[in-house]
């Protein structure tokens, strides 16, 4: 087995490592995506236009559901498959920048998905409004060499054109939307309607040409709408739909909980995590409770609950009642990463930090971030840490044993502690420091990496889960950009989930 992060920094990917092949998959022309471009800031103000002035996102959702009802979709929004008993299905989540570090994840992930039934994107599949017109360097291109089917639960980026792209692309619903009625001028709907970023119309050529990419019998799959079920083997995969803001609507909750019922073991997949960063975000349902209640609910025997949005890997096992659902974050498929290093110790709802898994690790993240901002404020040699001194400085920050001991030689020094501080390296919970406040957020938001000064390694990542009668086996695998783990993948954290 190849070596991961968690055994050596050459397995993290640090070092003289050998570029990977990846790059002979993208198209010879990348439209480099910067999150700092005020542009790109401008097209993706819907969620923001949505929290001031209403989010209507559900009643969209439910225009498109009744849609596809009408156009003979199963009214319990359930796909039913043939897959065995033991089958396994790939989850990789918010992959859609269409850059290097989208296409870097591709070489692994088609060498680790050898003999899976079938893939799942867990939220964000396209960047940054989710328009028609990307698709094809970011969705059809990267896997068409993927032979099995691909469903999709979207992410808010994916509704920043009213879901028209993925309704499209992911559910075969060809027009668009009619248009609603006008608001009443000066009210909170008028607003909303005249700052909104509106759908833009598709190139139709450009999107058949995409198609044709994936056209192949087997990697055909049409879903009944932006949430569904995946009856599978022994278990029922569930996706949801968390829209612009991370909540559900009353109608999707109500379906949750219908098919949420019976004895068949499930899966969540949704479009933001349940557990993330040390915090428990539960995700409202519109006229009361939450997701995480349905989850929680022993009558319906969830072993597990996925979610995008945030990327990276996180896994929180929580003990619910005496039996253990494993919350897990993967949006680590393509996107610009978002820092670990920024995770307090954790301990939430009974888990310890030594029952926490990640990826990156944090001191590589903190190594990860610490270059970048050597390189973008010309402090190099103030700024950047190698491996080892960030994996020590977290070590002493965070009174934890790394996943990786930082080695006999590394120093922790003044001067890596503040580069730290500055770099909003997490602490304890039973400490409050001025990073604790909201600015660790406004750190993670705005200064996170851009692709156009994105290099390797990544620390990308995807999951597969093989599933059997008795346990489904769930290994989260690294992409890094390096010849090394793309030839060979290594596994980051590995759990098997019993299904009794």
């Amino acid at each position: 087995m190849a070596d991961s992060s968690r055994d050596t920094a050459a397995g993290a990917g640090w070092g003289a490592a050998e570029p990977g092949g990846y790059r002979q998959l993208m198209p010879d022309h990348v439209e480099k995506l910067s999150w700092l471009n005020p542009k790109t800031l401008w097209a993706a103000r819907n969620g923001v236009v949505a929290a001031w002035f209403g989010d209507p996102t559900g009643r969209t959702r439910s225009r498109w559901v009744a849609r596809r009802a009408e156009a003979g979709a199963p009214v319990d929004k359930v796909i039913r498959r043939d897959d065995p008993d033991r089958f396994s299905f790939m989850v990789v989540g918010d992959p859609g920048e269409g850059d290097d570090s989208q296409y870097a994840v591709v070489p692994g992930f088609l060498k680790a998905s050898q003999g899976a039934s079938f893939a799942v994107i867990a939220s964000d599949v396209i960047y940054p409004v989710g328009s028609t017109d990307d698709y094809g360097t970011k969705f059809f291109r990267p896997y068409r060499d993927y032979r099995a089917p691909i469903y999709a639960i979207p992410g808010n980026h994916d509704w920043y054109e009213d879901l028209g792209g993925f309704m499209r692309v992911f559910c075969a619903d060809t027009p668009p939307l009619a248009p609603e009625p006008k608001p009443r001028p000066l009210s909170r709907s008028w607003w909303r309607a005249v700052l909104w970023h509106a759908p833009r119309a598709a190139d139709e050529q450009r999107l058949a040409d995409a198609r044709a990419l994936r056209s192949a019998p087997e990697q055909q799959a049409v879903q009944p709408g932006p949430y569904w079920a995946i009856d599978a083997g022994p278990v029922r995969i569930i996706g949801i739909d968390t829209g612009l803001l991370g909540m559900i609507d009353a109608e999707q909750g109500a379906w949750l909980r219908e098919v949420s019922k019976g004895p068949r073991p499930k899966i969540l997949v949704g479009g933001s995590p349940l557990y993330v960063d040390g915090a428990h975000h539960p995700c409202a349902v519109e006229g009361g409770g939450t997701v995480d209640d349905v989850v929680r609910d022993p009558a319906h025997h969830y072993v597990a609950a996925i979610g995008g949005d945030i990327h990276n890997y996180q896994r929180y096992p929580v003990d619910v009642d005496g039996r253990t659902i494993q919350y897990v974050v993967s949006g680590g498929g393509g996107a610009f990463m978002h820092a670990t290093h920024t995770i307090p110790r954790v301990s939430v709802a009974g888990v310890a930090e030594d029952d926490f898994r990640c990826y990156p690790l944090r001191g590589d993240s903190l190594a990860f971030y610490s270059r970048l901002y050597g390189r973008r404020l010309r402090l190099r040699q103030f700024f950047a840490l190698t491996e080892a001194e960030a994996t020590a400085v977290i070590a002493e920050r965070l009174g934890i044993r790394t996943g990786r001991a930082p080695g006999p030689d590394a120093r922790v020094t003044r001067r890596t502690r503040l580069v730290a501080s500055l770099l909003g390296a997490g602490g304890r919970p039973d400490r409050t420091s001025w990073f604790r406040l909201p600015v660790r957020k406004v750190y993670t938001r705005l200064f996170s990496p851009g692709s156009a000064t994105y290099s390797p390694p990544f620390f990308k990542s995807f999951l597969r889960l093989d599933v059997t009668p008795e346990a489904v086996r769930l290994r989260c695998f690294a992409a890094t950009g390096n010849r090394a783990q793309e030839l060979d993948p290594p596994v980051e954290d590995e759990i098997t989930i019993p299904l009794s």
